[in-house]
C-alpha cells in the first residue's frame, strides 16, 4: 500500500505541476465564468467552482505534503552519508529531529566556527602580502569579489 500511494503521489504531483495541468485549469475557470450569464450568475453556479476548487484543495495537500516528506526525509538521508563519510562533525547528523533552541544553539556554534575561520584567513592573507607574495592583496586594499 505505501508504494503504491507513494508512486501515485509522485505522478499526482508532477502531473498536477505540469504547464499542461495549469492550462486545463484556466480553460475550467473560463469555461465556468462564460457559462455564469446562461445559468444567471445563480448560487448554483457558484457553489459548482467552490466545491470543486474545495475538493481538489484538499486532497492535493495530502499528496503534496506526502511528496514533501518523502524529498525531505531523502535530502536528510543524503545529507547524513555526506557528513557521516566526510570529516565534518558527526554532531550534525539527524539534526532535523532536533529542537527550535538546540538548533539556535548549533547554528551559534556554527556562525562561531565560521568568523574564527575567517580571522584565520584574513591573518594569512595579511601576512602573505606583508611577505610580499604575488597574488596577495596590497596593504590596505580590499579583497575584490568575483563576479559570476
Amino acid at each position: 500500500m505505501d508504494k503504491f500511494f507513494a508512486s501515485f503521489a509522485n505522478a499526482t504531483a508532477r502531473a498536477a505541476g505540469s504547464p499542461i495541468a495549469f492550462l486545463i485549469c484556466v480553460a475550467l475557470v473560463v469555461a465556468w465564468a462564460a457559462a455564469g450569464p446562461f445559468f444567471h450568475f445563480s448560487e448554483n453556479w457558484q457553489l459548482t467552482i467552490n466545491t470543486g476548487t474545495t475538493i481538489v484543495t484538499f486532497l492535493m495537500v495530502f499528496l503534496i505534503q506526502n511528496t514533501q516528506n518523502r524529498d525531505g526525509a531523502a535530502l536528510q538521508t543524503k545529507l547524513d552519508e555526506l557528513i557521516r563519510s566526510s570529516n565534518a562533525g558527526d554532531e550534525f547528523m539527524g539534526i532535523e529531529k532536533l529542537t527550535d533552541k538546540e538548533l539556535a544553539e548549533l547554528h551559534e556554534k556554527c556562525e562561531a566556527a565560521a568568523k574564527r575561520s575567517h580571522a584565520a584567513l584574513d591573518r594569512t592573507r595579511s601576512e602573505r602580502a606583508r611577505r610580499g607574495h604575488r597574488g596577495a592583496p596590497q596593504e590596505g586594499a580590499q579583497p575584490t569579489e568575483s563576479k559570476a
